[in-house]
């Protein structure tokens, strides 16, 4: 009978991840905030400037592309790992 150490480590095993499990890029994180925080900056400075800034000539359309941007880095949070 062949008797085991308790004080010895097992034996690792190698982990190969596929492309869906791998971990993001290091600029993933950064763009992903930073698309967030563009789209909340280009509304509020569309109601700050009372709607003559960013685009002047978008009017109201200018809440929609915030937002747009905004959503752009949410949906980038359901990749991140």
């Amino acid at each position: 009978m062949a008797r085991t150490n308790p004080r010895t480590k097992p034996a690792r095993t190698e982990v190969v991840r596929s492309g869906e499990e791998a971990p993001n890029a290091v600029w993933f994180k950064p763009v992903m905030f930073g698309f967030m925080l563009i789209g909340l900056a280009w509304i509020i400075v569309f109601y700050v400037s009372q709607g003559t800034l960013p685009v002047a000539s978008l009017g109201s359309w200018n809440i929609l592309v915030g937002f747009g941007i905004a959503f752009v880095g949410f949906l980038m949070t359901t990749r991140w790992r």
